[in-house]
């Protein structure tokens, strides 16, 4: 069976066929009605060549929510694998509850994107105020009123549910670190700092690979979150890019014009992240 090529592709043959028709033919088909003026509604739709695509560069709320997406994913990248990268290095201490922390800082990944925009917003929203207001601090009341704070709290509650998740690849990665490596420092007279820096850091760039790829993945394609806590307000200047895409497609029925938008978007995102995965992976060195 295992020199049967047969078999190989009917063991392949589920994943290829559901990859074919969840991927492949909804891209294609994507492609084909973004040069066109389908409403969503109708059967009929005429060929309009590429003004979708120059309706969309004209678009301002559409370069806005690009402009806003690409800061939030620089820094929610940042945010997120450093905390995770420190929390990684705190729980695989040799201290006693260690195991009991990672289960504590991993619980946020497991609860809903929607539950989380609610439970943040009532915290923002009405728990900030009244601190702000006891405490006659200004700047914790109306967090959700202006892009700036806005675009914080987004942060902030990304942070707090994707580092738990990205701490345990990073665990992983620190586990997996020979312990000869370090004792031959210990051995050679490097510190603890100089160990950390000359060879944990190195040896750690394939997690540093896969935490950068996830994260600014799903930063880009975050909607539950941008939808629950701010809902792109006030006036669209916390819209993240794929709600500007949903709501051009559901809210206007301008379905041509979405799938314009969302493949601008699929081709930003793949050079963005094929250039990330590139350049770290030059960095990468063998234990």
């Amino acid at each position: 069976m295992r020199k049967s090529k047969g078999v190989f592709w009917l063991f392949l043959a589920p994943c290829l066929i559901t990859f074919l028709l969840a991927v492949i033919i909804p891209m294609l088909t994507g492609i084909y009605y973004s040069f066109t003026d389908w409403d969503g509604v109708h059967s009929n739709c005429d060929f309009v060549g590429l003004r979708n695509y120059i309706k969309v560069f004209q678009d301002s709320y559409f370069r806005n929510s690009f402009i806003f997406t690409i800061l939030f994913v620089i820094v929610s990248v940042c945010t997120v694998n450093i905390l995770a990268f420190g929390l990684a290095l705190l729980v695989t201490q040799k201290t006693a509850g260690s195991n009991l922390f990672r289960s504590i800082y991993f619980m946020p990944n497991l609860v809903g994107g929607v539950l989380v925009g609610f439970a943040w917003q009532f915290i923002v929203r009405d728990v900030f105020d009244s601190i702000g207001q006891m405490l006659h601090m200004d700047f914790l009341r109306g967090w959700l009123s202006t892009q700036t704070t806005g675009f914080w709290a987004m942060v902030i509650v990304v942070t707090w549910q994707m580092s738990g998740y990205m701490m345990l690849v990073y665990i992983a990665q620190i586990q997996n670190i020979p312990d000869n490596l370090l004792e031959a420092a210990a051995i050679d007279g490097a510190s603890g700092f100089q160990q950390f820096l000359k060879v944990k850091l190195p040896l750690m760039m394939p997690a540093f690979t896969i935490g950068l790829f996830l994260t600014m993945t799903n930063c880009f394609k975050l909607y539950d979150q941008n939808l629950t806590l701010t809902n792109g307000g006030p006036s669209k200047s916390t819209e993240m890019l794929t709600m500007n895409i949903y709501n051009t497609a559901f809210v206007t029925n301008q379905y041509g014009q979405a799938q314009a938008k969302g493949i601008i978007f699929l081709i930003v995102v793949a050079l963005i992240t094929v250039s990330q995965l590139l350049t770290t992976k030059k960095r990468e060195v063998e234990m």
